[in-house]
């Protein structure tokens, strides 16, 4: 252990001191768990689980070499906590083995208070004092879940944890930087984000008002996200100032986002460039602001939004091939865009492939290595971001009927001259 200021005392009895107070702090927090249920305490609290942990600190201190002594009083503690177990399962129809798994953790504390740093006893203490206190929490938390939801998670632990460090590094076509692992680590990033952001809408904030929703949706895309809030702004008779706010909430985080995507595959350029992205989401965010003060009056408070794509997972296989193939597309035209046409080239194509999904072309740019300056990258992630905000612009003022109109003309207007103005600042 490496905290001096406990140095003062022997060092056993400083040790002693430390194991017995923690396993009296557990026992406690059984006590107030017996005290919650009002049940009688089966098998014990306070007092037991200090003896338990005094008991492995004598056994353990007897043999430190061997541990002989103390793995066979964990046997012996083992058979009386597997008897209490039996009677509680066939006379008291209780069979929960919490209490008897911390039982034996206690018992535990003393080799590592002894062998370990002072932060791993912590840790260990303050995790069983944790779970033991979540329980009711992670009950009402499952019954939220969705059945599917474990699979949707089985189905990220595969895509991230078996296959892609399976699969070859080897370029696929001699000269393209475009390799089985980088093809489905881009899908994977993507799909984690979007995954978290799915999360979060779902169940952290599932009934959230408009704003957070923009704000979540920005995250998981902010095109569908602006689609769906033009929609509902159609519909709406006096809250339009939340929904012109949500949108360019959406847009700011859009830019959080890509910053994020930028720092995981390049972050050497995200340090050079990390501001450009941040006055970007600040000053949308700004925008955000403006409008929503502007225009709320006779706004309805703490109104909610049902999202039309509220049950749609962003795991789904056929979505990670439709963006693996995208990147892939992606990959080879600008590469190819790059050997015929040069930089006015690349140039070119950030303006056009803005029409379409940015997310594949930016991640390409910034994880390859193009025989371009690092300016130039920039630049052309920020001319596909200034063209995917026309198109959201577009889509906005067509699927709210013009109700939309003036605020998000004006409002895409200063974004895209403050774009602008940064490019000239890139170049």
């Amino acid at each position: 252990m490496n905290s001096s200021y406990l140095d003062i005392l022997p060092p056993d009895l400083t040790k002693f001191i430390i194991v017995a107070l923690y396993a009296l702090i557990i026992g406690l927090s059984q006590r107030k768990m017996y005290l919650k249920k009002e049940e009688v305490p089966y098998f014990g609290s306070d007092r037991t689980f200090t003896l338990i942990g005094i008991l492995g600190y004598v056994l353990y201190v007897l043999s430190p070499e061997s541990m002989g002594v103390f793995l066979a009083g964990g046997g012996c503690l083992t058979v009386f906590l597997a008897l209490n177990y039996a009677y509680k399962m066939f006379y008291i129809k209780h069979t929960g083995l919490t209490s008897i798994i911390i039982a034996l953790i206690t018992y535990c504390l003393a080799p590592i208070v002894y062998t370990k740093d002072l932060w791993v006893s912590i840790l260990v203490v303050v995790s069983v004092l944790i779970l033991t206190e979540m329980k009711s929490m992670f009950i009402n938390f499952t019954k939220k879940i969705n059945d599917l939801e474990f699979i949707n998670l089985a189905k990220f632990f595969i895509i991230s944890g078996v296959i892609l460090p399976v699969l070859p590094k080897t370029e696929i076509i001699e000269g393209v930087s475009l390799t089985p692992y980088n093809i489905w680590l881009s899908t994977v990033v993507i799909s984690g984000i979007s995954y978290v952001s799915y999360l979060l809408k779902k169940y952290v904030f599932k009934n959230a008002g408009i704003i957070v929703t923009g704000i979540l949706g920005g995250v998981y895309s902010s095109t569908a996200t602006c689609i769906i809030l033009a929609k509902k702004a159609r519909e709406a008779k006096d809250n339009q100032s939340q929904y012109v706010a949500a949108i360019y909430c959406a847009i700011a985080m859009m830019y959080v986002k890509f910053m994020i995507l930028m720092g995981i595959f390049n972050f050497e350029l995200l340090c050079k460039y990390w501001s450009i992205f941040v006055v970007m989401a600040l000053f949308t965010g700004a925008i955000a602001m403006f409008f929503y003060y502007k225009l709320r009056k006779g706004a309805g408070k703490g109104d909610k939004i049902e999202e039309e794509e509220d049950d749609k997972n962003p795991l789904e296989f056929k979505v990670a091939l439709i963006f693996a193939s995208l990147f892939i597309a992606f990959t080879l035209i600008t590469h190819y865009t790059l050997v015929y046409f040069g930089d006015n080239g690349l140039r070119t194509l950030s303006i056009l492939v803005g029409v379409s999904d940015i997310n594949p072309f930016l991640i390409n740019l910034f994880q390859s290595q193009y025989d371009v300056t690092e300016s130039l990258l920039v630049m052309s992630a920020f001319q596909a971001i200034i063209s995917n905000n026309v198109v959201k612009m577009i889509y906005g003022i067509f699927f709210s009927n013009k109700v939309l109109l003036k605020p998000l003309i004006v409002g895409f207007s200063l974004i895209f001259v403050v774009n602008i103005f940064l490019l000239f600042i890139i170049l």
